[in-house]
């Protein structure tokens, strides 16, 4: 790897902030949480390191459970009661595998080594679970379409058990919905511009949001440049993040904890602590405005540059990043597929996948949507949202020529194949795959989510609930027939 693509972070000097009582003055530009100190420590305490150290994660819940049963026999048995137990247990063992057939055995085996596998390749960021041979296109009689905001839709996020989905839009508003009724659960409305001091919620354009992996926190920015916290169930406000100096891009949680990483159009990345209701640190690398942030379990998020043309990964432990080049215009999305692989869409109308360890894409389709316009002066589809079903083969991609993409990813996610359009009238701003893989979660706008370059006045904004349909296998198909 060269020395160009790896580059030292600039942050912003930690500078210790204490109470009402005491007197350091808050220095300008710095983030802030509403009713709380700033943790402004340059690593977390040792209560929080234990709960986010990445050896805490290695342990596998099996092992000790085992160990947990082991101590209590320990504790119950005397040592020759433990002998005999132990005897048995082997001569039961043994007469197991002289009554059992071998194949029964090999299944049992490759069972648990393939899920031992799982886990170590997922870990590595290296696990593709081969599902898109097996996705068909769904009939639009399935397709369900979700009507409650009155302006265009700009973000979304799946609850993770797959029971609910929250969206927001131009309006300002939340709404949170039940995937299986199609019901409204709760609404948190917007408020008109000037009422900030007496309204709870939003009153600009919310642009992104996120929800932490447990389902308890609901993470909200805007163009006011604020970060809203929510409690996800209740969607009762908990408290507020001001310190951005632009309006609020994108947002993610590490999953696993409550570290929050939030981007802004001020070029910018902050970190928060939502549990503390605390601002950790901010750094600085990109040259324009961020578009769009993602992260997974390691301490570090991936985020898109927008028109300074590259895709950067950051290391938050280390203070440091790595900075990617491939589009040719303006980055507007990014998802991770797993720990090491990402999806990209831009203006220029390509989606790239990439590879943490590659400086350029490892593959790039060129004109993903079509072009739109006269004759001799067609322009590409601009690609608005891309969505990756995680530690799988399937990416999707969304734009305003009518349709979301579903993509198959090559073996080493190296080639795009398109498997199947969906149809869809409007702006496709913001997908989410279930965390099943059962349905493609869409917001549609009449409008780009980022601006009012064009207005498609025959969509409707609303959210579409795309089910995910499976090839039957040769044995279903036989009994259906």
């Amino acid at each position: 790897m060269s020395s160009s693509f790896f580059i030292k972070t600039k942050s912003k000097p930690k500078l210790t902030t204490k109470g009402a009582n005491g007197a350091a003055p808050k220095r300008k530009g710095d983030g802030g949480a509403d009713g709380k100190n700033k943790l402004r420590a340059k690593k977390p305490n040792a209560k929080y390191n234990e709960e986010i150290s990445s050896d805490s994660e290695t342990e596998s819940p099996v092992v000790s459970k085992k160990r947990q049963v082991h101590a209590e026999n320990d504790f119950d048995e005397t040592p020759q009661d433990k002998k005999l137990r132990l005897a048995k247990l082997y001569l039961d063992q043994l007469k197991e595998e002289e009554e059992n057939k071998a194949d029964d055995e090999s299944f049992e085996t490759d069972l648990v080594a393939g899920r031992l596998q799982e886990e170590v390749l997922e870990q590595k960021g290296k696990l593709q679970r081969l599902i898109a041979k097996d996705l068909v296109a769904p009939d639009a009689s399935d397709i369900r379409v979700l009507r409650g905001h009155k302006l265009p839709i700009t973000c979304l996020v799946v609850t993770p058990d797959d029971k609910c989905i929250f969206s927001a839009a131009k309006d300002c508003s939340v709404i949170k919905w039940d995937v299986e009724s199609g019901k409204k659960l709760h609404t948190i409305p917007g408020g008109r511009k000037g009422t900030e001091d007496r309204h709870i919620g939003h009153t600009a354009h919310i642009l992104c949001m996120a929800i932490s992996s447990d389902g308890k926190y609901l993470a909200t920015g805007d163009m006011n440049k604020l970060i809203m916290i929510w409690e996800a169930e209740t969607c009762k406000h908990l408290f507020k993040f001001t310190g951005h100096k632009g309006p609020v891009s994108g947002l993610s949680f590490r999953k696993g904890t409550h570290d929050l990483y939030s981007a802004s159009q001020d070029r910018s990345v902050k970190v928060w602590n939502v549990d503390e209701n605390a601002y950790v640190e901010t750094l600085f690398g990109h040259q324009d405005a961020i578009t769009g942030l993602d992260s997974l379990s390691r301490e570090c998020c991936v985020t898109a540059g927008g028109r300074d043309g590259t895709v950067r990964v950051w290391k938050i432990a280390e203070e440091s990043q790595l900075v990617f080049h491939g589009h040719d215009g303006s980055i507007d999305c990014i998802q991770l597929i797993n720990e090491e692989h990402m999806i990209t869409g831009a203006d220029d109308g390509s989606v790239s996948l990439w590879s943490v360890n590659k400086k350029k894409p490892l593959s790039t389709v060129k004109k993903a949507h079509g072009c739109h316009g006269d004759v001799g002066l067609e322009q590409p589809h601009w690609v608005a949202s891309v969505a990756a079903l995680q530690n799988s083969d399937t990416v999707a991609s969304g734009s305003h020529n009518s349709q979301v993409n579903v993509w198959k990813c090559g073996q080493n996610y190296r080639g795009l194949e398109l498997l199947f359009s969906v149809p869809v009238s409007g702006f496709v701003n913001s997908l989410k795959f279930s965390s099943s893989g059962q349905f493609l979660v869409a917001g549609i706008g009449q409008e780009h989510r980022l601006g009012r370059w064009w207005r498609i006045k025959d969509a409707k904004n609303g959210i579409y609930i795309i089910p995910l349909k499976r090839k039957p296998n040769p044995e279903e198909a036989k009994m259906t027939k």
